[in-house]
C-alpha cells in the first residue's frame, strides 16, 4: 500500500475515523441530576451504538482508505471496496442521527425518565460520522479534496556530467573489477598490448571502435534508467486498463522501449509494462 496515492479527502476520512474512536470512550448519555461519580456507559457499553455507529464508521473508513491506497483494490461480489466503505459511513451517520434524537430509545416511552439526553460521546460521534460520510462522498467530486495528501518528494540534486545516481535498483554503476588473483600491478592485463604501461591510453583498434555502434538498438531510442516523482501505475503491454504494478519514487527502473509519449519499463522482478504518464521523470 502506497500512502502517496491517498488524497486530501482520504486524510479527512482518516481524521474523522480517529475522532470517532476517541468519542467512543466518552459518555453517550447525559442524565439530569446525576452525580459526578455516576457510572455512565460509553459506546463500548452499548451494543446498538457500538455496532451501528462506531464500528460501522471505522470499518467504512478502512475500506475507503484500502480501496484508494492499493494499486488494484480487491473486489467483493464483483464490486470495489470503495462503494462499500461509502455505504458504511452513510449508515453510521444515519444511525448516529437517530441516537441523537432519541438516546434512550424506547425506554422513555414506557414510563422511563425523560431526563436522559445525548452525552458528549454521542454528540461527538455524530459530528465525526457526519464529516466521515461527507468526505467519502465529496472526495471524487471536489477538486480540492482530490489533491495528493502528501507532497511529492523533492527531486534529487542534479548530477554532474558523467555522474551516476547513487543506490537504487539495478543502476548500471558497477565497480570495475580489480586485478585477477595472482596478477601483479606491473603485468599486462587482458586486452593490453605487451610492454604497455597500466594507465596509458592505448590506440583503439578499428573493430573495437565499431563494436559499440553495432550494439545500439535500431532507431533513435536507447534504453535508459529513470525514476518517477510520485507513485504511478504500470499497465500491461496488451492494452489492458488494469495496472500490473506500481512504480514507486526513489527506485530506478529501466526504460526499454518508447511507444509515442509512453515508455515500456521493466520492474525489479523483471515484469514489463507501459508507463503512460511520463511527466517529471528523472533520467539516470
Amino acid at each position: 500500500m502506497n500512502i502517496r496515492s491517498l488524497s486530501r479527502g482520504d486524510g479527512v476520512v482518516i481524521g474523522a475515523a480517529v475522532l470517532l474512536l476517541i468519542a467512543s470512550f466518552l459518555d453517550i448519555y447525559s442524565i439530569d441530576g446525576a452525580p459526578d461519580s455516576a457510572d455512565i456507559p460509553n459506546a463500548w457499553g452499548s451494543g446498538p451504538v457500538l455496532l451501528s455507529v462506531t464500528l460501522a464508521g471505522i470499518i467504512g473508513a478502512a475500506l475507503i482508505v484500502v480501496a484508494r491506497g492499493l494499486p488494484q483494490a480487491p473486489k467483493v461480489a464483483g464490486l470495489d471496496l470503495g462503494p462499500f466503505g461509502v455505504a458504511f459511513t452513510v449508515f453510521a451517520a444515519w444511525s448516529a442521527l437517530g441516537n441523537i434524537f432519541d438516546p434512550a430509545g424506547g425506554f422513555d416511552n414506557n414510563g422511563g425518565s425523560d431526563a436522559i439526553g445525548s452525552g458528549t460521546g454521542l454528540i461527538l460521534s455524530f459530528i465525526a460520522t457526519l464529516i466521515l460520510a461527507g468526505a467519502a462522498i465529496a472526495t471524487p467530486l471536489v477538486p480540492a479534496l482530490k489533491g495528493a495528501l502528501l507532497p511529492p518528494p523533492k527531486p534529487a540534486a542534479p548530477q554532474p556530467y558523467g555522474g551516476q545516481p547513487q543506490g537504487g535498483y539495478g543502476y548500471p554503476g558497477a565497480q570495475q573489477p580489480g586485478p585477477s588473483f595472482g596478477g601483479q600491478p606491473g603485468q599486462p592485463q587482458q586486452g593490453q598490448p605487451f610492454g604497455a604501461q597500466p594507465g596509458q591510453p592505448q590506440p583503439q583498434q578499428p573493430h573495437q571502435a565499431q563494436a559499440p555502434q553495432a550494439q545500439q538498438p535500431a532507431g533513435d531510442f536507447a534504453p535508459f534508467w529513470f525514476a518517477v516523482p510520485v507513485a504511478r501505475p504500470l499497465f500491461s503491454e496488451d492494452g489492458s486498463p488494469t495496472p500490473i504494478a506500481e512504480l514507486a519514487p526513489g527506485t530506478w527502473y529501466l526504460a526499454v522501449e518508447q511507444r509515442g509519449p509512453s515508455l515500456v519499463a521493466q520492474t525489479q522482478d523483471g515484469r514489463r509494462g507501459v508507463l503512460q504518464d511520463t511527466s517529471g521523470i528523472q533520467r539516470g
